[in-house]
């Protein structure tokens, strides 16, 4: 049975006065797509790209739960959870090859996989890997 990846996430603006609460079956990309301002809505209008909170599940049930449940919150206790996971509200996403084909990885220089190999669970070829943006 193929497991299934689920997320609920918290993002906010650049001064953390704006929230939004979503989820994704693909984090990486949603986030993307949040920052290259390729969806239009809340988030582009409002500038709000910054990751500060989010939580993985495999049930899609329990993961939309959840969102429901963070979005009823009122502004104090969402704050909180943000704090147990990232206490200097940074960008989570910061380290991260901001590219759905290159998935998640750090401004190493190093070169990247893509994630793509690995969901095939093929060993990578030179089409699955690619320099970082900003290396020499």
């Amino acid at each position: 049975m193929k497991d299934h990846n689920y997320y609920v996430y918290i993002l906010t603006n650049w001064n953390n006065k704006v929230m939004y609460i979503g989820i994704t079956n693909d984090l990486e990309r949603r986030l993307y797509e949040h920052k290259n301002k390729l969806v239009d809505g809340f988030t582009k209008k409002y500038n709000v790209n910054k990751l500060v909170y989010y939580e993985h599940g495999n049930d899609v049930h329990a993961v939309i739960a959840r969102e429901k449940e963070i979005k009823k919150w009122r502004r104090e206790k969402k704050d909180k959870l943000v704090i147990t996971m990232n206490p200097e509200w940074k960008d989570l996403s910061s380290e991260w090859q901001a590219s759905p084909r290159d998935g998640i990885s750090t401004s190493t220089g190093a070169l990247v996989i893509s994630t793509s190999a690995a969901r095939r669970n093929l060993a990578p070829t030179a089409e699955d890997f690619s320099p970082l943006r900003g290396s020499k």
